[in-house]
């Protein structure tokens, strides 16, 4: 099983993906964590990222995915995949990877991420984030979740739902 968690920043994909990997026992991957240091700077400074500053970042993405294919790996990535594009280079035609949606409203994830510390996205570009959001379509047969619970409920959530996929 390998998963892709995705939504817009502040939704919670780190803290959901890490707890949904250890309760399965399987890879994570921060995909920020992938971002060429110049994407970094880039939205530390406030700017967002154009799709071109986004193609190595997805293409890494991608390749790690593959990897954990390659090996039998499980493995759970967490990121944006804001744009159906982007989900179909890090998803695209691969059977095995499901997508999981952690989706909840601006208020909520503006609270979120204005008393988060230490992280290189700045709350200025939330906005940016939504604007960018296009919300998985039926033919993605994403996993859906609502943000509202704790971290912990929301990764029992996925795992639930991820073990019942075929």
């Amino acid at each position: 099983m390998i998963a892709v968690v995705m939504g817009v920043s502040g939704s919670g994909k780190t803290t959901v993906a890490a707890l949904a990997a250890a309760k399965m026992d399987c890879q994570f991957q921060e995909g920020d964590a992938l971002h060429p240091p110049a994407n970094v700077a880039k939205m530390r400074g406030g700017q967002p990222l154009t799709d071109a500053d986004r193609a190595p970042w997805l293409a890494k993405i991608a390749e790690e995915i593959d990897q954990w294919r390659a090996h039998g790996q499980c493995g759970v990535m967490a990121c944006s995949a804001l744009k159906r594009r982007y989900r179909d280079i890090v998803i695209g035609e691969r059977p095995d990877v499901a997508l999981v949606y952690l989706k909840g409203s601006r208020e909520l994830i503006h609270q979120r991420m204005a008393a988060r510390q230490g992280h290189f996205m700045p709350v200025g570009l939330l906005d940016s984030q939504f604007a960018d959001l296009e919300e998985p379509a039926a033919d993605e047969h994403a996993i859906t979740v609502d943000i509202g619970a704790k971290p912990a409920e929301i990764a029992d959530k996925v795992v639930r739902q991820l073990r019942r996929r075929p």
